[in-house]
């Protein structure tokens, strides 16, 4: 009897349309598939080189912001937490690798110990100064690039402790908040959070930003059917030796098909469940990094926008999911997310004039640790007698005060003393 039925069934094409819907349903769930890490020395390189970059970026920027353009170690060290530097690695060794970028002097405390100081050598300066100079002609560009961060959040506001975790990504200003937003009032504004906390709130919607990369380059990258439908398929790529099997073959070629949902479009109606959303947060990764200078982030970075971006629980795994458009780096101890699609070996794509400005301070570093391994830069013997330091002038004088208040205040000085700042 139930084969007689199903035999009726079968040829009234009821199991053919049951299949179709189990296929389509089984097309847009999450499917459970999971792809081997596996290692890229020549993106591995790409990020091992930004960590001493950023903190010395970081470093000129505090230094040649005050307003002698130079300052004590303890100073220094109150930034520290944002330099990304190893916890046992002292900031003044760091800061004593670079000679040539940092010209360490002496003045003496109130209570005669000298303490060291540092200002920029005259090649850091002019790089600097470039720096500046493609920061203010740039300002449109940045204030669009900040613009379009807050465009993929639901509620168009991000913490400042959110955005001050990403603004060397972003090509921020190390003090944005004060040179940089008070020039857009008609852009952002400072609101106060439920939490007490302070963020930034995008107050125009410009459409014109509203269209992500993969959307831009869709008429050189894509096909003309698949834009049609609006199936746009993600640049892919794997490391070399990488052994993808027919099984994840199949699936990556089926999921490039699904729909493509602009991360700046609202996805409230879309299952979390299913491989349409997933493709979804696999866009907004990807714009997130196009957005970025390096076109590289810090996980942690990312995992501090779950919910301002209105994502799942375990989100990241999209970067585990999808080796073929990013990179996990587990340089430097830390995991790093980079977008495969914008490096072409160990070089960039597309060189923003701030990262070639970061390439020359790279350059300038390696130069100066070579020229130190060398005994180019030896300790001076006609260091400063005490009589002099103690004759500079007064307002260069540190106070017992402000040295008791510096939790990291570091008084070493087992490198040459120069004339003072």
């Amino acid at each position: 009897m139930f084969l007689r039925v199903f035999g009726i069934a079968r040829n009234s094409g009821f199991v053919h349309g049951y299949r179709q819907g189990y296929i389509y349903q089984q097309k847009f769930s999450l499917v459970n598939i999971k792809l081997k890490w596996v290692k890229d020395r020549t993106l591995d390189v790409v990020v091992a080189a930004q960590r001493d970059v950023k903190a010395t970026g970081i470093l000129v920027s505090i230094i040649h912001s005050s307003s002698q353009c130079c300052l004590p170690i303890y100073h220094l060290s109150r930034y520290r937490g944002q330099l990304g530097l190893p916890s046992d690695l002292k900031l003044s060794t760091f800061i004593r690798r670079y000679p040539n970028i940092f010209v360490e002097s002496c003045f003496l405390d109130s209570g005669g110990s000298p303490v060291p100081w540092f200002s920029l050598s005259p090649e850091a300066l002019e790089l600097r100064h470039r720096e500046v100079s493609i920061l203010q002609q740039g300002q449109l560009e940045l204030r669009d690039r900040l613009c379009k961060l807050l465009m993929l959040t639901s509620d168009r506001i991000l913490p400042l402790q959110t955005i001050d975790q990403l603004k060397w990504d972003l090509g921020l200003p190390y003090d944005y908040q004060y040179s940089f937003i008070p020039n857009h009032p008609e852009r952002f504004s400072y609101v106060r959070l439920p939490d007490d906390r302070v963020g930034l709130k995008l107050l125009f919607w410009d459409d014109k930003l509203a269209i992500s990369e993969l959307q831009k380059n869709s008429s050189l990258q894509q096909k003309g059917e698949d834009i049609k439908n609006g199936s746009l398929a993600f640049p892919v790529s794997f490391t070399r030796g990488f052994g993808l099997k027919r099984k994840c073959m199949e699936w990556l070629k089926e999921w490039q098909k699904l729909p493509y949902t602009s991360p700046y479009a609202d996805a409230s109606h879309l299952d979390p469940r299913t491989d349409v959303s997933e493709k979804r947060i696999v866009g907004v990764f990807h714009e997130l990094l196009h957005l970025t200078l390096h076109k590289q982030t810090e996980r942690k970075n990312v995992s501090n926008l779950r919910r301002p971006l209105s994502l799942p629980q375990k989100f990241t795994k999209a970067f585990e999911r999808h080796p073929g458009i990013f990179y996990i780096s587990k340089k430097i101890d830390t995991q790093t997310v980079v977008l495969r699609e914008a490096y072409y070996g160990q070089e960039p794509v597309q060189n923003h004039p701030l990262v070639q400005i970061r390439e020359k301070f790279a350059s300038l570093m390696k130069k100066g640790l070579l020229d130190r391994s060398r005994g180019v830069y030896k300790r001076n013997k006609d260091t400063n007698s005490v009589d002099d330091l103690r004759n500079a002038d007064k307002t260069n004088q540190i106070s017992s005060k402000d040295k008791s208040d510096s939790m990291f205040y570091d008084h070493d000085s087992d490198s040459p003393l120069q004339s003072p700042c």
